[in-house]
């Protein structure tokens, strides 16, 4: 299988989320995968402005040259995406959400009825299923991971592909791993 992992550690600092990713990453590779980890806080992305060029001028690209047309390719190309993030004021952080967002030109401008709601069309035959991958803060609960979650699910919905799971840092690397080989 080939797994995107989206990085969104804002915080170089924190090497032990960085040093979890990659003992994932070493553990998914022994198991036969292909990964590919982006650390988004290395990458120039810049905030979607909702322009819709990426609809209208520019089909599927967005026209502001940044580093997400980088991870628009390797979300398309992968059976398997990671968004991770430690979660920072109840949510998933910045560099995370701006990568989310810049995914638009995945979709197609139009829109139709699934499960009697409207979503956009797909652009792409296939799309990858998504896993959440997250870091509690000291407060954080269970209705943060569930809002969290719910956001991410009603995603898969609109790029037609499924929701695999929530995990934590704090669950072993072994135990992602056998979440991912299970799917």
């Amino acid at each position: 299988m080939r797994i995107t992992i989206l990085n969104g550690n804002p915080n170089a600092e924190n090497t032990r989320f960085d040093n979890y990713l990659k003992s994932l990453s070493d553990l998914l590779e022994s198991s036969n995968h292909t990964v590919t980890t982006l650390k988004l806080r290395e990458m120039d992305i810049k905030y979607c402005i909702g322009c819709f060029n990426c609809w209208v001028k520019t089909p599927g690209e967005c026209r502001v040259a940044d580093d997400s047309r980088d991870v628009c390719r390797e979300y398309i190309n992968s059976d398997l995406v990671l968004f991770v993030s430690p979660i920072i004021m109840g949510f998933t952080s910045t560099l995370l959400k701006k990568a989310h967002e810049k995914l638009l030109p995945l979709l197609l401008p139009y829109v139709e009825l699934v499960q009697n709601e409207s979503h956009h069309v797909s652009r792409y035959e296939k799309y990858p299923r998504i896993g959440l991958l997250l870091e509690k803060e000291k407060d954080t609960d269970d209705e943060d991971l569930k809002i969290i979650t719910d956001i991410y699910k009603r995603d898969a919905i609109n790029f037609k592909t499924s929701f695999c799971f929530t995990k934590l840092i704090t669950d072993s690397a072994e135990e992602v791993t056998n979440e991912i080989n299970s799917i």
